[in-house]
């Protein structure tokens, strides 16, 4: 996999201030992290970014496709053609041949995944490169290799199946579609897990440890003694091969780094507070999260649930709070509350802002295309295969 920021401009081999590289600007040339503004980046203070946004997409016209996560802040999201989850958006995507740009205001693993699903002709924009995911981080091409060859020391790897979340980078898909296994969202984890273990015996599940075992526990049957934690940073995964060959469901030892702040405190917490609420949560929440909630689902499943609530109902959510704040706004007739409280957002996604946006924009419109995410065709292929089994999944 490779990323590159197709500018005419050099970069300073100067190491870039870490304050710089917070902040969103400027370059690491030894890292993805960071993006070069060439010319200068917005203020935020500017009170002219959302007409200079306005202008800008106006005219690009149907050249561009702006894509909104839903964690992503309102301001980015207001200039949004299409909101989703990450896989929705490839898909939009995906389904806009005509657009010679994508922008996705998300993080890299989706630009990636928008990449591999685009034509060649597109080109996936992501307005800061230093926009990742520290879930897909957790897991390395050269970390799950490592653990192939202790699954295959310890004799079982041919009878172990993968099984990628889609917060993953391009890297790791590849390495599922190589070994023959599927991609999942937390919506199909169910489904993704019943088919793998119609392929084998085993799963290897990356790289999220707890909606690996939320869905086998809570959604399959399954035990908590048939789930083991592989720890990349200790030999053998912190594992032997007995404990290997006894388990079904090998956890890789990720987790994201919003919905694991909450804790059973949080949940009780807010019981007491508010009596009658309704505790929903994300499936990436720790087990006991999950096991003490009322309803468990995906983003989608969140929204729709919201949706269809009777009006006066009492709400606590536990996931992304840009996105559980746009629901309270979208339903003022419900109480709708975060799970914690403590201020959580995802610290990442919140890197693409309104100036960064406008930065990109512009770029297009003057003829530079900043940040182009591409995925090599080799990495590409078994990605894509990877994600093609998951869309076939009944």
């Amino acid at each position: 996999m490779t990323t590159t920021i197709t500018e005419t401009y050099g970069v300073d081999p100067t190491p870039t201030p870490l304050a710089l590289l917070l902040l969103g600007r400027e370059a690491d040339p030894n890292s993805e992290r960071g993006v070069e503004c060439p010319g200068d980046l917005p203020p935020a203070s500017d009170p002219n970014l959302v007409e200079r946004a306005r202008a800008a997409k106006a005219a690009l016209g149907d050249r561009v496709f702006i894509l909104g996560h839903h964690y992503q802040r309102d301001e980015v999201i207001e200039f949004a053609d299409v909101t989703g989850d990450s896989f929705k958006l490839a898909r939009d995507a995906a389904a806009r041949p005509e657009a010679e740009y994508i922008v996705f205001c998300g993080v890299h693993f989706m630009a990636e995944s928008a990449d591999i699903l685009t034509g060649d002709a597109q080109q996936v924009v992501l307005p800061d490169l230093a926009a990742g995911c520290s879930m897909a981080d957790m897991a390395t091409a050269e970390q799950v290799a490592e653990c192939w060859d202790v699954l295959t020391d310890a004799g079982i790897a041919d009878v172990t199946v993968p099984v990628s979340y889609m917060n993953s980078s391009a890297d790791i898909k590849a390495f599922t579609g190589r070994h023959g296994g599927t991609i999942c969202t937390s919506s199909n984890a169910k489904r993704a897990l019943e088919w793998a273990f119609e392929q084998g015996q085993k799963v290897l599940f990356l790289p999220d440890q707890h909606l690996g075992r939320n869905t086998a526990v809570r959604d399959m049957g399954f035990s908590l003694d048939d789930c083991v934690v592989y720890n990349p940073h200790r030999p053998n995964g912190g594992l032997t091969a007995e404990q290997l060959r006894d388990a079904k469901m090998i956890l890789w030892r990720g987790h994201c780094s919003v919905h694991g702040r909450f804790s059973l405190d949080s949940v009780n917490d807010v019981r007491e507070r508010i009596p009658g609420v309704t505790v929903l949560v994300h499936p990436e929440c720790k087990h006991e999260v999950v096991a003490a909630a009322d309803m468990v689902g995906s983003t989608e499943y969140i929204i729709k649930a919201l949706d269809a609530a009777e009006p006066g109902t009492k709400w606590a959510i536990g996931t992304e709070l840009n996105l559980v704040r746009r629901l309270a706004k979208a339903h003022p007739d419900k109480e709708i509350v975060f799970l914690d409280r403590a201020v959580c957002f995802c610290s990442t996604m919140n890197r693409i802002d309104l100036p960064h946006l406008v930065w990109a924009l512009e770029s297009l419109v003057e003829g530079r295309v900043p940040n182009v995410i591409t995925v090599d065709p080799e990495t590409e292929k078994y990605a894509k295969a990877a994600l093609d089994r998951m869309l076939a999944l009944p």
